[in-house]
């Protein structure tokens, strides 16, 4: 749950691909008329859990409707590369990895992980070819805390990274890997599934069950956002209506909540002298599709014991989201004019304003300005 939770807003749509937006603010004079949905180029997205990419495996996957190639090397490190053979174009996961090199399964060829070709069997002994010509494109990747993140670069932009924006970090768990991780596709374009994981008054609709919602009735909220990196924060409070799923904690809890572009969020719950921490991660898989990863890092051995209950909790609650966005397609097949109200759909309204304005800075190439000030916000859910 993002924000307190995510019923899907939509911004508008296509038939495949999730579209051209107009939001209206609260039956307010104002109409807000964005640009066409588009994927967030020159930033870091959520690749896979590092646990599940073993040394001496590969692992295929898209991203922005890329194929790409993920591998860990013998001695640990990963890589990634374009999954095509730039020969014949047979994808690479098709072949063999050795723990070193990709050998594609048409030829033979050979690459390694910087994407170099390193061997042609079919080339005889006085056939010399400069083999710098043929290189598979190589993606950036980092793994911090556990997790493997890969930098998607615009087409006319250097495969460097901006040293401006940096990979998300969970505070006080240094590079401790991830407790608990679940994973799930949703059939949306991301900002969809953006936009919906941030509504904060969806929970008692969506997630009414009974380990979850403490009373059921509506309470009001009112929270503190200030601008941060990239994003915006939810500044840190008790937590009015605390979930009966937070009682193992102990203690009054607080939290905090950071989201920043591409589309992270991180959730930092403190109770007592433990903390308990959610990262969800939005990749987009392709236009019609995307991965929404949730990461969970605690202190508690508590916590570890019950942890074969709270994986079917977490992916049972990942879930109702997954279902709303399904039943949501329905509608939207007839491209219908959609609202985004105040103060419940702000952060959606800020989420637009973020995107836009990243890319707008890239394409001018002067730095980014965070559109979002300091606001109370005021709902009942």
């Amino acid at each position: 749950m993002w924000f307190t939770g995510g019923r899907v807003k939509s911004p508008g749509w296509k038939p495949g691909i999730g579209a051209s937006v107009r939001h209206t603010r609260t039956y307010l004079r104002t109409t807000v008329t964005e640009n066409k949905n588009f994927f967030l180029r020159n930033v870091w997205y959520y690749a896979m859990p590092g646990g599940q990419l073993k040394p001496g495996n590969a692992i295929a996957k898209t991203f922005l409707g890329e194929p790409v190639l993920l591998a860990r090397s013998r001695n640990g490190k990963v890589f990634a590369l374009r999954d095509i053979c730039p020969h014949r174009g047979i994808p690479l996961s098709c072949g063999r990895f050795d723990g070193q090199e990709v050998e594609c399964c048409y030829h033979g060829w050979r690459f390694d992980e910087t994407g170099r070709c390193t061997a042609i069997p079919s080339l005889v002994e006085d056939q010399n070819l400069d083999f710098s010509r043929f290189r598979v494109k190589q993606y950036p990747v980092r793994e911090v805390q556990g997790n493997i993140w890969i930098y998607m670069a615009a087409n006319d932009k250097a495969d460097t990274p901006s040293p401006e924006m940096d990979i998300p970090l969970i505070p006080n768990f240094g590079d401790q890997p991830y407790k608990l991780v679940v994973t799930s596709r949703f059939p949306c374009f991301v900002d969809h599934a953006v936009v919906g994981l941030m509504d904060p008054t969806h929970s008692p609709y969506v997630h009414n069950a009974w380990w979850w919602r403490a009373t059921p009735s509506l309470v009001e909220e009112v929270k503190i956002f200030d601008p941060s990196p990239y994003g915006f924060t939810m500044r840190r409070h008790k937590i009015v209506n605390v979930p009966r799923l937070y009682s193992i904690l102990g203690g009054e809890p607080e939290t905090e909540i950071i989201f920043s572009l591409p589309s992270v969020r991180i959730e930092n719950l403190t109770a007592g002298h433990h903390q308990v921490s959610n990262l969800t991660a939005v990749t987009p898989i392709s236009e019609t599709e995307t991965e929404v990863t949730t990461l969970l890092y605690w202190d508690m051995p508590l916590l570890t014991a019950l942890k074969p209950v709270l994986q079917p909790l977490v992916r049972a609650f990942l879930n109702q989201d997954g279902d709303v966005v399904i039943k949501q397609q329905e509608g939207l097949k007839y491209n219908p004019t959609l609202m985004l109200i105040k103060d419940a759909d702000t952060q959606a309204r800020w989420y637009y304003q973020l995107k836009a304005e990243f890319a707008r800075a890239m394409e001018e190439g002067r730095p980014f300005i965070n559109p979002v000030k300091e606001q109370v916000l005021r709902w009942r859910c």
